[in-house]
Formats: structure tokens, C-alpha cells, sequence
């Protein structure tokens, strides 16, 4: 592991008490959150995509914000769902997200995660899918996605246009040059992972496998991750690509910490997902020293190049930025973790 960063589900509603954290709240909390991890020198900051849903359903402007108000720290999804978007015009808003921020944006995407609503795509125009969830509309829009980002030329100028004319296709702007290396594809199984791989694109593995063969999660992952690196060599690919893990992991340093999280340590869950027996990672709970002797023993973290936390975004800026902080002085050096700002 070399880098760390937090992976935000972005949740906002009612908080019980009376309490109640408004859409307001939850992105400009995450603004202020993330200005706080660039100066820890936190790697990333990532967020979680899900459409009609109280969480972050369009990233773009947030990202665009942390941006301009950090220097170091990455900004990215995981995942935005291809199935609801317009490949061009995610194309246009990604690269004017990465030339804000100086080429520090880290997308993920991937065909989605399981919906509060049926078939919500379909509400958003993308229909005529044969598959029951959708992959073969992200697939496509992926493909597309991937074309234009690459700076093909996709349209026929036209000649005699009052503001430039010419001839040939002309590429969508802005164009943002190395983006294509920063993109990264959401996968929740080994084939998924290979087609990535074979694709030329990192890899953010899922929260879960959909596999379920009795071994540990972190084993599970790890494999999927050499599946992965193996497809990527087998391709032709260039350079070594990037792949990410989430974890639950909470030190506790104090009271407050121990109230929240102190028993929440268990062990992998079996589940069902979309249809299909998966594996869900387990969480991780204790003193910091604890935690350094379990996560080392974690074969996909030390695989990965990047950990993301997952984080209780609802419990606030000061609340995170100290059980972030507590990680990267307690935690995070003992496995080998390399500051944004070094």
C-alpha cells in the first residue's frame, strides 16, 4: 500500500435526535474535509455515485470544487454508473474536472451497483438493454466514453460554420491530455477485472466479490487482482497499472471511537447480491497497534497500491479528520505509506 485515501458514501437525511444533514450539508462538509486530508497529505478523496438515493448522484461539481481549493490530494469516484450517463458529456465534464486539478482526477466507473429504484436508467432515456441489469448500456457507454476522452474525433465539422468551419471529425472539447491513464473501472468479480485489465484501465476493486468458495475475502481479492495484472501484461499494456481496495477501518484512540465502533470488529460476510452468493469484506476496529498486526496480514491491501477507508461521513468534518489523522500517523507508516506530499 502506498497511498490511502477515503471512500465517501456521502448519506444525508435524518440523523435521528432531530438531527438532520441536509444535500447542502453532506457536499460542502465533504469540501471541507477534503481541504483538511490534503493538508495531512491523504492521497484521495473519493465518493460513492448512486442515483435516486439521498448520496452523491452528479460528482462533477464537487470534484471540481475540492480541486480548486487543494493542491496534492486526488478526486474521484467509485463508481459512477455508465448506465445513466451520456458518454460525451461525462467526457466534456471529466476532462474540465482534471485540468482543474492539474491532472489529479482518479474516475470510476464501472456498470453499477444495485438500485433503490427499478431500472433507473431507463429514466434517464437509456433503453433497449438485453441484459436484465443493464452491463451491455454501460459497456457501450463506456466504449464511447473511452473514444472521446482519447480525443477521436466523433463529429463532421461543419464547413461553412461562422466559428471555424473546416473538414473532418472534430474531437470533443476541452481535452484533457492523460486523463485516459487516470481512469479506472469498478469490478466485483475476476472477469470483470480481466476485462479491464485487457482494456487498459486501473482497477478499483469492489466492496465485494461475487464468489463465495469458502476462502477469505482479502484472498478472493488478491486473486482477482493478479487476474487482473495478468490481463493487463498479456494485452500489450505499457507501464504498470493502478489498483485500489476499500476497507471499514476505525482507530480507536479514544472514548468516542471506542463508543461508536469498539465491537464492530467481525469477521467476512456471506451475502446475496443482485441475484448472485457474494463475499463481503469484514471490518476492521481496534488500537492503532492492533490494527498495523491485522491489516498487514490482509493479502489484497498489500497487493493494492491504494487503500480506500470508508468513512461515516455523518458523523462530520471534526469526527473523520481525527479518526483520519489518528490513521495516518498510527497506522498507515507501518504499511509502507508514501504522503501525497512527501
Amino acid at each position: 500500500m502506498q497511498r490511502f485515501g477515503t471512500l465517501s458514501f456521502g448519506h444525508y437525511g435524518p440523523l435521528g435526535g432531530g438531527r438532520h444533514l441536509t444535500a447542502a450539508d453532506s457536499m460542502l462538509q465533504a469540501i471541507d474535509l477534503a481541504q483538511g486530508m490534503d493538508d495531512l497529505g491523504v492521497n484521495g478523496a473519493y465518493f460513492r455515485v448512486h442515483h435516486f438515493a439521498r448520496q452523491q448522484a452528479s460528482p462533477m461539481p464537487l470534484l471540481a470544487a475540492i480541486a480548486a481549493r487543494t493542491r496534492s490530494i486526488e478526486v474521484g469516484t467509485g463508481v459512477i454508473d455508465m448506465r445513466y450517463e451520456n458518454p460525451l458529456y461525462l467526457a466534456e465534464e471529466a476532462a474540465a474536472v482534471d485540468l482543474i486539478s492539474g491532472g489529479r482526477l482518479a474516475l470510476g466507473v464501472s456498470r453499477g451497483s444495485p438500485e433503490t429504484v427499478v431500472r433507473g436508467y431507463e429514466a434517464f432515456g437509456y433503453t433497449g438493454s438485453d441484459d436484465p441489469r443493464g452491463a451491455d448500456i454501460a459497456r457501450e457507454h463506456f466504449d464511447l466514453f473511452l473514444r472521446a476522452i482519447e480525443g477521436e474525433g466523433l463529429a463532421e465539422r461543419d464547413a461553412s460554420s461562422p466559428f471555424g468551419g473546416g473538414t473532418g471529425l472534430q474531437r470533443i472539447e476541452p481535452h484533457s491530455p492523460g486523463l485516459r491513464s487516470r481512469v479506472w473501472w469498478g469490478a466485483g468479480n475476476r472477469d470483470s477485472a480481466e476485462w479491464a485489465g485487457r482494456t487498459g484501465v486501473n482497477l478499483m476493486s469492489s466492496t465485494l466479490l461475487t464468489s463465495a468458495d469458502g476462502r477469505p475475502f482479502d484472498i478472493l481479492q488478491a486473486e482477482q487482482i493478479d487476474g487482473f495484472r495478468a490481463a493487463w501484461r498479456d494485452a500489450g499494456h505499457q507501464g504498470e497499472p493502478r489498483v485500489s481496495v476499500s476497507r471499514s477501518i476505525f482507530p480507536i484512540t479514544t472514548a468516542e471511537e471506542r463508543m461508536y465502533f469498539g465491537g464492530r470488529q467481525d469477521g467476512d460476510q456471506i451475502g446475496v447480491i443482485d441475484g448472485i452468493r457474494s463475499t463481503f469484506g469484514k471490518t476492521y476496529a481496534g488500537e492503532p497497534d492492533e490494527l498495523v498486526e491485522q491489516l498487514k496480514e490482509d493479502a489484497a491491501i498489500a497487493s493494492a497500491d491504494t487503500l480506500m477507508l470508508t468513512i461515516p461521513s455523518q458523523l462530520g468534518v471534526e469526527f473523520n479528520l481525527r479518526m483520519i489523522e489518528s490513521f495516518a500517523k498510527h497506522v498507515a507508516p507501518a504499511l509502507d505509506w508514501q504522503p501525497a506530499r512527501a
